[in-house]
């Protein structure tokens, strides 16, 4: 025991020392919390909620993108749910164009009725199944609460019990030490240490009550986890085999359309555009058309049939000419016209006269063996009209005999023909006789009986036939080709 000197004196003061029971106070109330494993528990079963928790949100937003998805298609069904236009042109029946649009309406609609379905199925089936997991866990956090929290709340009250008896001994044996062993009965510290040793029984048996418990617990949570993660495969498995199955539906949906559209022969929308409008489309097989074998109204109409036609030599009397004879295709028609063109061609080009003089404004020469003149204006629209005005044209024809009937025909059309033309030869074959006809173009009656324009009077005047003048005609004197009129 050591000693301490007073200011009073020397006074023996007991200094506390620690004995075996206080040594171990530390082991008697361990600093350990006790609600550390219980909220390390709770704070599992915090972390399985939250795991659950995030799959329900997860198939909740999958059960909200198939809604959209089926409003999504229900779009594209729209866009080919009114009839093709044209719709007439494709055969309606099973196997063609307007099958296979059919068949994509009823796949796409099969579509849109399975993400309906899984939809359903992931709200119906799949969360049900997560939020009863998601109660249990919750239940589970509430008995952990209720026991193993609680009985560590009751350690720790029961230890703070005993810290405060050891430390109540402490305080009563060093005042024993003081007093010199005079102490109250009650502070006696052999009563408060049977104290300490019955609150540090109470704590011991608080303590390995909540170790069993928690023990329990430990035990019990291998189980349940074990539990936890069936449902969640359950859940998933569920899951898988909505979604899973409603993209195969899908898939198996796709490739139908596919199907139709690939097993549409490739003519077969043709044949039976073809067979449906055989009466309108060209047959391949007919011939081409002709102009031989076309015809239209008045095409054989008489004012139309030439009273003469053929190839004759012509030479230009005009001084200016250094050119000889040149070959043309002339033509008199019942219009009292001679027409010269380049050909009897007229498809090549559009066959505009050359040249045209109106007979009976004409002098005609009689024919010298296969020559003949015609002296007349040139009334065509061509610029050879513009220049000549009126000009003597020297015809040669192949033969005399031809010579002759272009003369008559000529002469017949003009009305009036040079005295013994046709008995005796002229004087000069290059100044044939002339006759000069005054008359003026051909009219028409306004109106016939029957409403319309009458013919020309052409009767009498036949292409190849020696044709006398109409009656109507007044001849007049024949002159010689140089003598004035």
């Amino acid at each position: 025991m050591s000693e301490k000197v007073g200011l009073a004196g020397n006074i023996n003061v007991p200094m506390r020392q620690a004995s075996t029971a206080s040594a171990k106070s530390d082991d008697a109330v361990p600093t350990s919390d006790p609600s550390d494993t219980s909220s390390l528990l709770a704070e599992r079963l915090q972390a399985w909620k939250h795991a659950v928790g995030y799959l329900e949100d997860y198939v909740s937003a999958t059960e909200k993108v198939e809604k959209a998805h089926a409003k999504e298609y229900e779009k594209v069904l729209k866009t080919i749910q009114n009839p093709l236009k044209e719709g007439h042109h494709f055969d309606q029946s099973l196997g063609g164009i307007a099958g296979m649009f059919e068949n994509m309406r009823q796949n796409t609609q099969g579509i849109i009725n399975s993400h309906l379905e899984t939809e359903k199925n992931l709200k119906g089936s799949v969360l049900p199944i997560l939020d009863r997991l998601h109660k249990e866990i919750k239940n589970k956090s509430k008995e952990l609460s209720s026991g193993a929290v609680k009985g560590a709340k009751e350690v720790d009250k029961v230890r703070n019990t005993t810290q405060k008896h050891i430390e109540l001994l402490g305080q009563q044996t060093a005042s024993h030490e003081s007093s010199g062993g005079r102490i109250n009965a009650n502070d006696d510290p052999y009563v408060v240490q049977r104290q300490v040793y019955h609150r540090l029984n109470k704590q011991v048996l608080e303590e390995n009550n909540n170790r069993h418990d928690l023990i329990a617990v430990q035990n019990n949570f291998v189980q349940f986890e074990a539990h936890v993660i069936e449902v969640i495969q359950q859940a998933m498995m569920t899951f898988n085999q909505f979604v899973g199955g409603q993209a195969a539906k899908d898939q198996e949906l796709l490739a139908d359309m596919l199907g139709a559209v690939q097993a549409v022969p490739p003519n077969f929308e043709w044949a039976m555009f073809a067979e449906r409008s055989q009466s309108i489309l060209i047959d391949p097989n007919s011939s081409d058309r002709t102009v031989d074998g076309i015809n239209f109204p008045n095409q054989n109409h008489k004012s139309t049939k030439p009273l003469i036609e053929g190839t004759l030599e012509r030479k230009s009397r005009n001084k200016l000419s250094m050119s000889g004879y040149s070959t043309g295709y002339y033509v008199v028609t019942p219009s009292k016209y001679l027409h010269e063109f380049k050909d009897n061609d007229n498809f090549r080009k559009d066959p505009t006269p050359e040249m045209s003089i109106y007979l009976p404004d004409a002098t005609i020469g009689a024919p010298s063996n296969e020559k003949f003149n015609v002296k007349g204006k040139d009334v065509s629209k061509g610029l050879s009209s513009k220049l000549s005005g009126s000009s003597e044209v020297a015809f040669k024809a192949h033969t005399a005999a031809d010579a002759a009937k272009w003369f008559e025909v000529i002469r017949a059309v003009a009305g009036a023909a040079p005295a013994g033309a046709m008995g005796s030869e002229p004087s000069s074959p290059v100044s044939p006789v002339e006759k000069r006809v005054v008359s003026q173009p051909p009219t028409y009656v306004e109106n016939g009986a029957s409403g319309k324009p009458a013919a020309i009077q052409t009767s009498g005047v036949t292409s190849g036939e020696t044709v006398a003048s109409p009656s109507t005609a007044t001849p007049v004197s024949a002159r010689p080709v140089g003598d004035k009129f």
